[in-house]
């Protein structure tokens, strides 16, 4: 993961604090290979992975779509060059104004889950595409993304229904299986739910054209994962054995799985101690934490990677933490971290598989710490 190219960076330039550095070439890679993977779907960059402006130019220039979050994230887009048709407003909580705002700068295709949305996106964005999020159980995911998002399936016919009424396009349903999802079935499940809806509201002549299979698909931290093209089978197989020969449109949006592997995070030991002269763990602070950028620690979610320049030595589990003054910054304390027993303060650290959501959520200055500083090369 730490490629030639980011440590010859961190060997010249020697930046100063924690930082994330971001290899373009493994995100082109990566793109590639989604595009081998499942060459009759469209790719939507999830945007809110990793917004940095130089990773949306390249995927824009490598022909990506975008998934966006926010009216802010569709300007990224489209400063990046995309065009609006190749945008998607794939939030399902939208203040109307926003909504507007989209369908003035082009954007046509909306996500929605609940039919308060539906009458939001008719006032605001007449005649646009809707498309419905359906729930699915998020089994299999190392980052569930249920319950907030979407609706069960009849409900998901009611709601594309009254888009139907309104004088909305009701383009087809989305779902999304849940990120870091291991569980190859868990599309065959979430498309089976699919069509159930696809068949409902074609029996009242509602014909839906569209998939939206959204995320989830991991990028390699600890455990290895399968590659790109053992999803794009599983998935293949899944939308055959569901839809047949009549396939849909089908859409799908990396997020993780097209810019975790591409990025590392430069960090340095602060403090090595112990709570007790008998105590065997050892606690070791790095000067980033889950208010840095690795909010995806909480309850030991996302087990990153850590490299040091003493991995050949003896290693010995500690609890690994933050710098700032809050309690809750702790990364790995229930399960904790096999790291060298000769680590010492002041040493740098590489954490690994860190390119996706960790900018994005870095505090803006919690306890004046400055926000992650980050590297595309």
């Amino acid at each position: 993961m730490a490629t030639q190219r980011v440590l010859d960076f961190l060997a010249s330039r020697r930046p100063a604090g924690p930082c994330l550095i971001v290899d373009l070439d493994v995100v082109a890679e990566n793109f590639r290979a989604f595009e081998k993977a499942l060459p009759q779907s469209k790719i939507y960059y999830a945007v809110k992975a990793n917004p940095a402006p130089e990773i949306l130019r390249l995927l824009a220039r490598m022909g990506s779509s975008f998934d966006t979050a926010s009216v802010a994230e569709i300007e990224m887009a489209l400063d990046a060059g995309a065009t609006a048709e190749r945008i998607s407003f794939g939030n399902t909580i939208k203040k109307e104004r926003d909504i507007a705002r989209a369908y003035e700068l082009g954007i046509r295709l909306f996500a929605v889950d609940c039919v308060e949305e539906v009458e939001k996106i008719a006032r605001a964005a007449p005649g646009a595409q809707v498309f419905c999020r359906v729930l699915t159980d998020g089994e299999g995911a190392e980052w569930p993304l249920s319950r907030k998002f979407g609706c069960v399936p009849t409900m998901a016919v009611d709601v594309l229904r009254h888009a139907a009424s309104l004088g909305l396009d009701a383009y087809g349903v989305s779902f999304h299986v849940g990120s870091q999802q291991t569980d190859l079935s868990a599309w065959d499940r979430a498309l089976g739910d699919a069509k159930k809806v696809f068949s409902t509201l074609a029996g009242e002549g509602i014909v839906l054209r569209m998939v939206n299979m959204g995320g989830g698909f991991p990028t390699r931290y600890l455990r290895d994962v399968p590659a790109a093209e053992v999803y794009g089978q599983a998935i293949f197989e899944a939308l055959s054995k569901h839809f047949g020969n009549v396939i849909p449109e089908t859409i799908i949006e990396p997020g993780r799985g097209m810019v975790g592997n591409a990025g590392v995070i430069k960090s340095e030991v602060v403090l090595i101690s112990r709570k007790a002269d008998n105590d065997n763990v050892r606690w070791v602070y790095l000067d980033i934490g889950k208010f840095g950028g690795l909010a995806e620690t909480m309850d030991e979610a996302i087990r990153y990677p850590i490299l040091t320049e003493r991995d050949g030595d003896e290693k010995g589990a500690c609890v690994l933490a933050g710098p700032t003054c809050d309690s809750a910054d702790v990364m790995y304390e229930k399960s904790p971290y096999p790291l060298p027993l000769s680590l010492t303060i002041g040493d740098e650290v590489l954490i690994e598989g860190t390119g996706a959501y960790t900018t994005t959520y870095s505090a803006v200055a919690f306890n004046g710490f400055e926000p992650l500083r980050s590297y595309v090369i």
